[in-house]
């Protein structure tokens, strides 16, 4: 029976209520936007918006306007976070109110890729595909049995490298591409030009072109999705249909039934899809092998292309900092000598390669501006109104080569990453950033740790990785100078890569046992 007291309570309650929602409401009331460069009536900001290496421009912005800008591109709010403990505070901290993405007409409605990881809205599905991933690589200890995986591909790395020194990149996709396949869909690829790597890379591409913000009139104009195909202007429509059909769908759908095939012989390697495919229970049967196919997809789109750009720069930075490969190499030979290659056993006692790992993440990260995130409802930070429906982009890039974190940030020092004086080191680890924020962080980022810091290490140790030098002595400079989009790459580059040794070079020939 109710009490007096019970109504006291209530209406304490309701009182509560009326008392916070009052606060908030003056809070935002008297927050205001944050700075930004004046746009025009109605475009707003579009005609200031740059064209590439949108990085650079917004760290300049920052010098003028603040570390948190508001842009206004045609009515939709788009706040650019230049600093990293305001990421930090907002993207890791705020919850699920900045977990979801932008809904991005041509990559994401129109080609299809919010159906993977990277594009899909925060909610049941995107928890389902970061479950399962994690349950597959997601940690350390769920990694340690992909290990000897990683090591044997990376010796092949190796021996691709020896036989053809002048495709280091093409040396690079294809060893990522192979890891991950392997562990994604139990697919051993070809050595020759395979077609499910080269499918892959060219998604990819198409993947970096189409989710660009403002790439394409239709993510501006939403509305533009719905005029006939026929009609001028509409080029995008049949470009988005065959990105769509003749790649992103066979992307997914090629390596999925590969694995039924091989599943139902009894054929299969262990991996992912065909785990999955045995012992989860997702529901109906459709519902269950749509979550395992793109969850898939997911993992090796998602990692071939970053782990691609990290390992060359690491190229690249050692072409440019021979007194850092020097000492990296000298590390190498004391721990462990000229009869092995390292392994992930020798990691903790490697700190200078592990250092140098690290300022490889720092130095250019593989994704500059991350993927950008959504507000799902009003926020205040700092005195500034967050608008309900804004795009927040975190600027990785200016996180990276922050005066105040890392001491002149542009120059290439892993010694920023050792500990002094038995301290631990006083500059952030940049893995704390570059594998994204909150709820959105890189479900494969303990695969990219592993990948691209054995590639550091094995490279140092078997080869000596120079600037070319020319048939008429002259040597060949390296500007490095780097590629726009979703994910950044070094521009092609010529360098010199041969063995340190002849021993090192019959340890690169003899790889490893299957």
């Amino acid at each position: 029976m109710s009490t007096p007291l019970t109504y006291l309570v209530f209406l304490s309650a309701i009182l509560t209520v009326v008392l916070i929602r009052t606060a908030i409401a003056r809070r935002k009331r008297w927050a205001r936007l944050p700075p930004g460069p004046k746009g025009l009536p109605i475009v707003g900001n579009v005609l200031q918006m740059p064209k590439s290496q949108e990085w650079l421009t917004f760290s300049r912005w920052a010098e003028q306007y603040g570390d948190i800008i508001y842009l206004n591109i045609l009515g939709q709010p788009l706040i650019i976070l230049n600093a990293a403990e305001d990421a930090v505070a907002l993207l890791d901290k705020g919850g699920s109110i900045y977990a979801n993405r932008p809904i991005l007409a041509m990559g994401g409605e129109l080609v299809g890729w919010n159906r993977t990881l990277a594009l899909t809205q925060y909610g049941e599905r995107f928890r389902e595909y970061r479950r399962l991933i994690a349950r597959f690589i997601g940690g350390k200890a769920q990694m340690a049995r992909h290990l000897p995986l990683v090591e044997r591909e990376t010796r092949r790395l190796l021996q691709r490298i020896l036989n053809n020194p002048e495709d280091l990149a093409g040396n690079i996709r294809k060893t990522a591409g192979a890891i991950i396949l392997t562990l994604s869909h139990g697919y051993r690829i070809r050595e020759d030009d395979d077609p499910v790597v080269a499918h892959v890379g060219r998604a990819l591409e198409q993947f970096t072109e189409a989710s660009t913000p403002g790439a394409f009139l239709v993510d501006v104009f939403p509305i533009l999705r719905h005029v006939p195909a026929w009609l001028p202007g509409a080029s995008f429509k049949a470009t988005a249909k065959r990105c769509q059909g003749e790649t992103l769908e066979q992307m997914a759908d090629v390596p999925h039934n590969y694995v039924k095939e091989q599943m139902a012989s009894n054929k299969e390697i262990p991996n992912f899809t065909s785990e999955l495919l045995r012992d989860e229970k997702l529901g109906d049967i459709d519902s269950k092998e749509f979550n395992i196919k793109w969850a898939a997809a997911s993992m090796y789109s998602g990692g071939a292309d970053t782990t691609v750009s990290s390992i060359h720069s690491f190229v690249l930075a050692m072409v440019l900092h021979p007194h850092v490969q020097r000492r990296a190499q000298a590390e190498i030979d004391a721990i462990i000598g000229p009869e092995r290659l390292p392994t992930f056993e020798d990691r903790a006692a490697l700190p200078y390669v592990e250092a140098l790992f690290k300022e490889v993440l720092r130095w250019n990260p593989v994704g500059p501006l991350g993927l950008p995130h959504r507000l799902s409802q009003d926020d205040v930070y700092k005195g500034y109104l967050l608008p309900k429906g804004s795009i927040i982009i975190a600027n990785i890039w200016s996180f990276l080569r922050d005066h105040d974190l890392y001491p002149n940030p542009s120059d290439f020092d892993p010694t920023r990453h050792l500990p002094k004086n038995n301290e631990a080191a006083s500059q952030p680890d940049p893995r704390t950033y570059c594998f994204g924020f909150g709820r959105r962080v890189c479900p494969g980022q303990h695969l990219a740790d592993a990948s691209v810091w054995l590639a550091c290490a094995t490279m140092l140790a078997a080869f000596n990785i120079e600037k070319l030098v020319a048939s008429d002595g002259t040597v060949i400079d390296v500007e490095p100078e780097y590629t726009s989009g979703t994910v950044s790459h070094p521009k092609p580059f010529k360098c010199s890569i041969k063995p340190r040794s002849a021993r090192a070079n019959a340890l690169i020939n003899a790889g490893m046992p299957e």
